[in-house]
């Protein structure tokens, strides 16, 4: 699925490679030179991944990755290390700093969309295209189709993406805060009570396969997806 991603690279025709081969993948692509136009984006925007390059002019990658994983709106944001540097001690250093990959120049394109393809895959599965079941219910990210118990169900895109967040985390629970940031984008302002009125509408959807049950609400905190279906 399209993602932003932030490309913090200081070298203008490695960026402007990566830029295009993540654009061409569908992705929509935030570009830095240094540390300080990287966090004015991230204040702007908040990505859902950042390829940061260790030697960058003024403030050093690794310092940046120490920075956003000491801030709580980016803690969780996935870091994929850029470098030169190729010894075990450098990429121990960066995955200490936070990074949650760590790729060594020069590095195909195909090798660096694979590594992006599988962080997202661990950190937020939700901006992947894998296909999910869940006790019959069947959502497929690349056809926008929904099926449950073998039947097609109609939902609108807003519950898409809510019930794909749902899906690929389940049994946990999240406030109506995190669900805007996650679903919306922390950059979309719009009202807490918004996500009742899509819950609501999400478990409207899923009634006539039964799986309405599976979005629960949890007294004072929020909503949470259950992958075991309760009885009626």
């Amino acid at each position: 699925m399209s993602s932003t991603i932030l490309v913090v690279e200081d070298e203008p025709a490695i960026q402007e490679l990566i830029a295009v081969n993540l654009s061409f993948a569908g992705h929509k692509v935030l570009r830095a030179f240094d540390a300080d136009q990287a966090q004015t984006l991230i204040r702007a925007e908040l990505p859902d991944l950042i390829l940061l390059d260790w030697m960058l002019p003024g403030t050093s990658g690794l310092s940046l990755a120490r920075k956003l994983r000491n801030e709580e709106r980016t803690r969780t944001v996935p870091v994929i290390m850029l470098t030169a540097k190729g010894s075990e001690q450098d990429k121990v250093d960066g995955l200490e700093a936070g990074a949650d990959d760590y790729i060594t120049k020069p590095f195909s394109p195909k090798e660096l969309m694979a590594r992006i393809k599988a962080v997202l895959r661990r950190r937020a599965p939700q901006l992947t295209d894998d296909v999910i079941d869940v006790a019959g219910l069947r959502l497929d990210p690349v056809t926008h189709r929904l099926n449950g118990s073998g039947h097609s169900l109609q939902i609108g895109p807003t519950e898409f993406r809510l019930l794909h967040f749902f899906m690929t985390h389940p049994e946990r629970v999240f406030s109506r805060s995190q669900l805007l940031d996650q679903v919306w984008g922390d950059h979309v302002f719009v009202e807490e009570r918004t996500v009742d009125v899509h819950i609501r509408r999400l478990r409207k959807a899923l009634e006539p396969s039964g799986h309405d049950l599976h979005v629960e609400t949890v007294r004072g905190s929020g909503y949470r997806f259950t992958a075991q279906l309760p009885a009626r």
